[in-house]
This record gives C-alpha cells, structure tokens and sequence, in this order.
C-alpha cells in the first residue's frame, strides 16, 4: 500500500486524502495548527461559532459530491439548508433590495427597479452561464499542465467564445446597464480578490452562479463542512495529526521520500502539498530557481474581518448581506493600489438570522468583511491604533443601513481578523487572502500546477495553484488532482 503525506489541513488537503483513502492509499494528514481546515475555520467564544473566512456556499452539489465518492450519504454527516433571498443589498443612499434566486421573485424585484432590466438580466444570466460551463469542461477540470492542453485549437475556439479579454466592468455596463445592479455584481468579482474595473468578465460567471444555483447554508456554520470530512477520513481509516510543523520536504534524486517535522521524520511515497504554494516552494523545497519566479507573481488582496457577538437580532438582515458604499468604483480598487477604503463597500455574513445554534450565549453573531491591501503595501500599518481607526470607519459605514442605527451600542463581544494573522497563522504570502492572483496570464496552464515537474510524487492544491481559490473550486480541484496520481502509479512513475 503506497503512503501519502498530506501537508497541511486545509479544504484541499482533506478532500484529497478523502479521495486518495477511497482509492486504498495509507494517508496521512500533517497540520501544524491545534485545529484542521486552514483559512476555512472558526473562532469560539461563549458558546458561539463565528466562521473565520468561507461562509458563501455555492453549487451544493460539489459539497455533497466527495461523499457520494467514498460511498457515504452526506445527511449523516452535515445538514444543508437552501437560503433565498441569496442577498440582502443595501445602498449608501438608504436603498435596499433582497436579491433571489427564484426567478419569479427576481424578476419582479427588477422591474421595480427599471422595466427592462429583468430582459437584460436574464440575457446577462445566459452569456455568463456559458462562460462558467466552457471554463468548467475545459479549464478547471482539466490538469493544465502540459502546455499542448492550451494549445489545442479546439480549446482556443472555446475560449474566445466567451470573449474573455474585456474587463468585469466594461462587460456588464454593456449586458447590465444599470449602475446598481452593476455594482453589485462587480463586488461579488470580488470573491476571488481581483479588481473587477482591471480583471476578465470572465469572474462574471461568480454571480450567475449564485443566482442559477442557489446559495447554501450548512447548519452549525461553514466549519462543520471541515468537522464533516475529519470525520469522515476517520471512518475512512484516514490519520490527522494537528500540532505537527513540516519543515522540509524531503527529495533525493529528484523522488519524494518523505517529510521531515519538528516532531520527527514521516516516509511516504507520495506527497500532497496543501500549504500555500509560495510558502511551500520558499520554506520546505527552498528551490531558487522557482523562488524567483513564484516571489514575482501578481498577488491577490487581503481581508480585514471583524467578528460580532451582539446584544440583540436584527431581523433585517439576511443571511448574507452587501453594503455598497459611497463612490464605489474609487473605493473598492483601493486595495489593488495599495491604499485602504475611504467609504468601503462590505460584506456582512449573519447566520444567526436562520440558526440560533451558532450564537452561544450571544443574541446573534455578525462578521463583517472588507477588502484590504496585502503586506506588499509597506505604508498600511495594522497595529491597534489603525485597526481602531478603521473599526470605526466601518461602523460608522453601517450605521447608514435601515436598522443597523444601533449596532454599536449592542456589540458585547469583538475580535478582528487582519493581513497579519493571515500571513503568520495560514503562512499566506504576503498576508494575502486569495493566493497568486486570477490575472488571465496566471491562470489554466499559466497558474503553478498541481503536479511538480522536476519531483517524482510531489503534488500541490490550494488556492495558488490551477484551478484556482474559492472553496467549491479547489475540491473539484481535488478529483483532478487525485486522477493525476492514480494515472502517475498505473503507469509506474512514482
């Protein structure tokens, strides 16, 4: 029986020891912090469950997918709950609009807004759909690491169907056409940590989703998804070590042979790396060569992210909630400049809207999340004075949304999450919340792949290498990844 490492317990790291245990491999899996799931992970405090980063559950079905795979039914392990209105969106100018999956509830929110605007929705609904099954079938579920795969004549004809090279922007003010409806779409580009005004409409496709596919919420919050497939490799026969740090990966004559950790040596004749790609080729392979060009790669934003246990319920808001803020378009490219939001444009996750049990001994709990330079930006200073002056730009931000007037006053209980965490807790590059940026030239074939060229057994997943972040994107990353070492065994190369 052939032994796998798996190093690092993030989403990628799970699914692929959940594959690969099915599959009959010994796995392992290494995470150098007391509790698996990576940035996928959770605060507690009072009996509450605050979600640390994920809380967007899209296209359920590859949620559900990885169980059926190991022949389990997911409802023994983790409960889904259909949420709509998918969003809540509020305006700076005290305008607001719950937003719907249904398409009759839809429409009719549309029409109030301008009368044609439902026709130009769903014309948009149809071209962005296209795009998400053309990247689908072509790029995302295919390796892209044969440069021959992006080549193909075919699979060049596909791509420029869906007319990539115009920007986010440019893309719905000509589909769309109306400013509201616009930005918030553009904010949702955003989910991927790229500048919708500079970045292909491509990242269209994220909103579409939402709205053709529905929005989910797990019950207990995102991190039972995590305690679910902890589980579930253990029913496999699957081992997790937590509080082990890999400090190298070990490589003689080009061939895995193991990992060494500060609590000693793991053979293995495979290894899945799941620590953040930069991190992985600069800390545990220290290759120079590809330090070089991973160190020049064009990175994404970070998240400033603050944690809530309120006094009260505010029944006006949804599950999960967008603020637009005042000059939009300035604002939010703010962080791709290095610079940190004037009048920010938030995202607001209240679960407690739908599941008591999250809320501990709290009325109800609120993570509010705004994009933020990475560490690159030398002039940002996340010490306490400026995370204060920033908390309190933020409030004052959501003191503008109907209901929301009192917020402050009902804050028992507050905790931030910064850059800085990011980089020294998750070992981000750069404090980045989204890895190695989706640019078109860092993307498919572009973006570092999931097998190591140079390395007989080495693997990589995460949100730096193809397919790319998000979380529903890095498990389908898994099946990919998992078919590339059953193929590399069958045919004798590890």
């Amino acid at each position: 029986m052939r032994k796998v490492i798996v190093v690092g317990g993030g989403i990628g790291g799970l699914c692929t020891a959940v594959r690969l245990l099915k599959q009959g491999y010994e796995v392992t899996v290494l995470e150098k912090e007391p509790r698996i799931g990576g940035k996928v992970n959770a605060k507690f405090k009072n009996g509450a469950r605050f979600d640390l980063t994920a809380s967007i559950l899209m296209t359920p079905q590859i949620y559900t997918e990885i169980f059926e795979y190991a022949g389990k039914d997911y409802r023994d392990y983790f409960e889904l709950l259909k949420i709509d209105p998918i969003y809540g969106v509020n305006y700076a100018n005290g305008e607001k609009y719950n937003f719907y999956s249904d398409l009759g509830k839809m429409v009719k929110t549309l029409e109030s807004i301008e009368y044609k605007l439902p026709i130009r929705y769903l014309n948009f609904l149809t071209k962005s759909l296209e795009k998400y099954l053309v990247s689908k079938k072509y790029f995302l579920n295919e390796p892209m690491i044969d440069a021959t795969e992006v080549s193909n004549k075919k699979l060049i004809k596909e791509f420029m169907s869906i007319s990539p090279f115009k920007s986010n922007s440019k893309y719905l003010n000509s589909v769309i056409r109306n400013e509201q409806i616009i930005n918030y779409m553009l904010f949702q580009s955003m989910y991927i940590g790229v500048n919708p005004y500079k970045n292909s409409n491509i990242y269209s496709l994220i909103p579409a989703i939402s709205h053709v596919y529905g929005l989910w919420y797990i019950k207990g919050g995102f991190y039972k998804y995590i305690e679910a497939l902890e589980k579930l490799i253990y029913d496999l026969g699957g081992s997790i070590q937590t509080n082990t740090t890999v400090e190298k990966i070990m490589i003689i004559n080009n061939k895995v042979k193991g990992v060494i950790s500060e609590k000693g040596d793991f053979k293995c004749d495979i290894v899945v790396c799941n620590a953040d790609y930069p991190y992985a080729i600069n800390h545990l392979l220290k290759n120079k060569k590809k330090c070089l060009k991973v160190n020049k790669e064009d990175y994404s934003c970070s998240v400033f992210i603050i944690y809530l246990g309120l006094n009260k319920k505010y029944n006006n808001l949804q599950v999960h909630n967008i603020y637009i803020g005042e000059e939009f378009k300035e604002n939010i490219q703010m962080p791709f400049k290095g610079k940190m939001p004037e009048h920010p444009s938030l995202y607001l996750y209240y679960p407690s809207k739908i599941d008591d049990s999250v809320s501990g001994k709290f009325e109800s709990i609120l993570n509010i999340m705004v994009r933020v330079p990475n560490l690159q930006y030398k002039k940002v200073k996340w010490d306490k004075k400026n995370i204060n002056k920033f908390r309190n730009m933020i409030l004052k931000e959501i003191e503008k949304i109907n209901g929301l007037e009192d917020l402050k006053e009902n804050i028992l209980y507050e905790s931030y999450l910064t850059p800085i965490q990011l980089k020294h807790k998750f070992n981000s590059y750069n404090g980045t919340a989204f890895g190695i940026s989706h640019k078109l030239n860092q993307t498919t074939y572009f973006r570092p792949h999931l097998k190591d060229e140079d390395t007989k057994g080495l693997y990589f997943i995460g949100s730096s290498t193809h397919p790319g972040n998000g979380v529903s994107v890095i498990i389908e990353g898994t099946k990919t990844l998992t078919k590339l070492i059953q193929g590399d065994v069958y045919k004798c190369r590890i």
